[in-house]
Parts: C-alpha cells; sequence; structure tokens
C-alpha cells in the first residue's frame, strides 16, 4: 500500500546536480574526424602493403639494341641482294628496339613508381606490348612470325619503290634476334641504299649514321611503333645523328635527345625523299 502525501504536504525536494559542460562543437568535430582518420589508417596500410607485394599488370620497358641493316649480323650480311648490281655502302642505317620485361615477369609497384621517375624506362599495360594468354614461347614465335611478314613487306615496298622485278632481284633480310614489325622501315631503306644509294652516285644515308622505326607495308606505307621515345636514347646512344620516325609519333618522342635530328615520315617514299635531301644539304621535315 502506497502512501500519497495530503495536499498541504510538499514533496521531498531532489538533491541538485551541476549539469556536465558540453564540449564546443569545434572541438567535438576535430575529435570526430581524428577518429576517422585513425580508423582509415589501418585499411589504408593495409591495402598499401597488398598493392605494394602483389604483382601488376604491367610491363617496363627500356632503350634495347640497335642493329645496322647496312652491316653485318650473326656472320652474315643483314641485307643481302643477288640478281643486280650492288653498290658499296658508307654509313649507317640502324634499326632499334626496345627491351621490355616478359609477359609473366612480375612487375611491382616500387618498379612501376621507380620507372615513372626515369626518362629512360616506360610502363606499359602487358597487354599492349605482348599478345595476351600466350606462353613465352607462344610469345616468342609470335614475335618472330611478325618479324617474317615485316621483312617481306620491306623486300616487296623496296623493290615496288624502285620498280625492280621481284622475280630477278632475290633479297634475303637476316635479323634473328629481335622480333616484332617495328623494322620495316629501316630494311626497305637499306635495300634502297644497296641498289640505288641517293639515286645519283652518293649514298642514302650522306656517309652518317641514321637510325629509325616504323612498320611498313607492301606499298610503302609507314606504320606506328611502340616505345620510340625509348629508341630515340638507344639511337642516341649508338651514334646516330638523325631518326626517321613516323609521323603520328612526332608528339611522344619530342624533345628528343641532344644531337638526334627528328625526321617524320609517313611511306617509304617521303623517308627516300628526306634522307636524299639530307644528303645534299636541303630542306627535310622535321618533328
Amino acid at each position: 500500500m502506497t502512501t500519497r502525501p495530503s495536499r498541504d504536504e510538499a514533496p521531498t525536494p531532489t538533491p541538485s546536480r551541476t549539469p556536465a559542460p558540453t564540449p564546443a562543437p569545434g572541438r567535438s568535430r576535430s575529435r570526430a574526424r581524428v577518429r576517422g582518420i585513425a580508423l582509415g589508417v589501418v585499411p589504408l596500410a593495409a591495402l598499401l602493403a597488398v598493392v605494394g607485394f602483389a604483382p601488376l599488370p604491367y610491363s617496363v620497358a627500356r632503350p634495347g639494341q640497335t642493329t645496322d641493316v647496312l652491316g653485318k649480323h650473326g656472320g652474315g650480311e643483314v641485307v643481302a641482294v643477288s640478281g643486280a648490281p650492288v653498290r658499296k655502302t658508307r654509313g649507317q642505317l640502324r634499326m632499334v628496339a626496345i627491351q621490355a620485361t616478359g609477359p609473366h615477369v612480375d612487375i611491382h609497384l616500387g618498379q612501376v613508381v621507380d620507372a615513372w621517375f626515369r626518362s629512360d624506362r616506360a610502363v606499359m599495360p602487358k597487354d599492349a606490348v605482348f599478345p595476351s594468354g600466350k606462353s613465352d614461347a607462344q610469345v616468342a614465335q609470335h614475335n618472330r612470325a611478325d618479324m617474317k611478314s615485316s621483312q617481306r613487306s620491306a623486300v616487296a615496298a623496296a623493290l615496288g619503290l624502285l620498280h625492280k622485278d621481284p622475280d630477278q632481284v632475290k633479297v634475303k633480310l637476316t635479323l634473328d634476334d629481335v622480333g616484332g614489325p617495328s623494322a620495316g622501315l629501316m630494311f626497305s631503306l637499306g635495300i634502297v641504299d644497296k641498289l640505288a644509294g641517293d639515286g645519283s652516285g652518293g649514298d642514302l644515308t650522306g656517309g652518317r649514321t641514321i637510325a629509325g622505326t616504323g612498320t611498313i607495308d607492301a606499298d610503302g606505307t609507314v606504320g606506328a611503333v611502340g616505345g620510340a621515345a625509348l629508341k630515340t636514347q638507344a639511337a642516341r646512344r649508338d651514334g646516330a645523328s638523325v631518326f626517321l620516325v613516323p609521323q603520328e609519333e612526332c608528339a611522344q618522342v619530342e624533345p628528343a635527345p641532344a644531337g638526334l635530328r627528328l625526321v617524320p615520315v609517313t611511306t617509304l617514299k617521303s623517308a627516300v625523299q628526306a634522307l636524299r635531301a639530307l644528303a645534299r644539304g636541303g630542306t627535310v621535315p622535321h618533328c
């Protein structure tokens, strides 16, 4: 049974308490922000750790070898011509390659970051460098097939430009340790120099060391290749003073290494015209 106080009785007063101070809004938000940052640090650190050790789908490329197509390689001539008089040439026509990490080589974040800060390295998606889904042996076979196809197109383009009968003039190209189609232009120029030079009894090179890159079709069209900027570095390293580059890749190779002149080309004919003009001291196009 509960006893209720009479109307004249006042209820017993409750002891008073001092209210807790309310934190300042700015300080509260600051503490919340700190807690949020602290909570985010652990997942971010874990993510960076995973990315740092996980292989990435990239290939790291560097300047590779250059080879004089007017010279010898592996004990024989790179460009061997029969069925027509062959000139004794001076100067060099150097095809240029890049060296890229293989399709099954693991590339990690540290290597990618290092390459981004170096002018003599390039980071490229593996799928842009190698055919996907193939073993190392299959990739090598694919690159060799591309090289053989490029050589056939180079012969057809050069003999077509010079109006030579392919049933009479035979050309053998030998360069087995480099794959891909990017030497096509330089192979064609090597054939033209050995058969016709500059067209006036002189050398197509003018005695210079000329380097270049570019695919070639049988009709003489020059196509773009990858890694052109790295190739300019290899060319200059090996003594070239002129570099022939597919016109659409001019922006990728500028600025050129000091002492290297960039000459854009679109066809085998335009490359020959540029080199002949250069040999005479005439005006040539530039990137």
